[in-house]
């Protein structure tokens, strides 16, 4: 499964609604550390493909989830399982790392 965009209008669809759990990339497109973080997201919507959901949220153009869910660093990653944040990671994370706490929920 390709990685998702997720947006302000339709993080509770998405997100929150959804079966399987979800990792969320808060990031921005002037962030350099961001932009380390993107490949890495994308190899582990692959990797986990059927087992999680996996996307990305641009914290300019949606600032209203990103207020909401105080993301203040990025990037920030977000794992959210039946509609509640239940690992919050701020800085670049390791593929390996990120499938691990997937895999365990």
């Amino acid at each position: 499964m390709p990685e998702v965009i997720f947006t302000d209008s339709n993080f509770e669809a998405e997100v929150l609604k959804a079966q399987l759990p979800v990792l969320v990339d808060f990031y921005a497109d002037w962030c350099g550390p961001c932009k380390i973080q993107g490949p890495i997201i994308e190899v582990v919507a692959k990797e986990i493909s059927g087992q999680a959901k996996v996307g990305k949220l641009d914290v300019e153009a949606n600032q209203a989830t990103a207020q909401k869910y105080q993301v203040m660093s990025i990037p920030t990653i977000i794992i959210f399982k039946n509609g509640q944040e239940v690992e919050k990671m701020v800085g670049v994370q390791n593929k390996d790392n990120l499938i691990d706490k997937l895999s365990k929920l």
